[in-house]
């Protein structure tokens, strides 16, 4: 029996929906909070994050709804499992909410990678709002 997990994280950050989108969707951004790849905000499109000591990890967009939703596999072929990001306005910014799904915790990986990531995926949020007080974004 495969027992699955869900990890999920909400992060109120002070900017728009649009920035938080291009945070979410810009390649260059996105390296600067979490991790470089070759992001696209387009269903089917496929790209790879590079994760440092864990490795290049492959991914495909299943879902893009502009500065609401983008969805995609993350680690397709290890741990096969998804991450839903969610965007609402709120007040004078924007509730970011992460779903990472699909993780199985029957396996030492999925267990480790639930563990890991459940602990820390706040502070990588938290980091993208450190970024996006630095950055230009005119």
């Amino acid at each position: 029996m495969t027992d699955e997990r869900t990890i999920e994280v909400d992060q109120f950050l002070s900017h728009s929906p649009a920035t938080v989108w291009r945070a979410l969707t810009e390649p260059d951004l996105m390296a600067r909070w979490w991790a470089a790849g070759d992001i696209a905000p387009v269903v089917g499109h496929s790209f790879t994050l590079d994760m440092g000591s864990f490795g290049k990890q492959p991914c495909t967009v299943t879902k893009v709804d502009p500065q609401r939703l983008i969805a995609y596999t993350f680690a397709e072929g290890s741990l096969d499992s998804t991450l839903a990001w969610t965007l609402g306005p709120e007040d004078t910014g924007t509730r970011l909410f992460l779903a990472h799904s699909g993780l199985d915790v029957d396996t030492q990986l999925g267990l480790q990678a639930f563990k890991g990531m459940g602990s820390g995926w706040p502070g990588i949020l938290a980091a993208m709002e450190q970024v996006l007080e630095g950055v230009d974004l005119r």
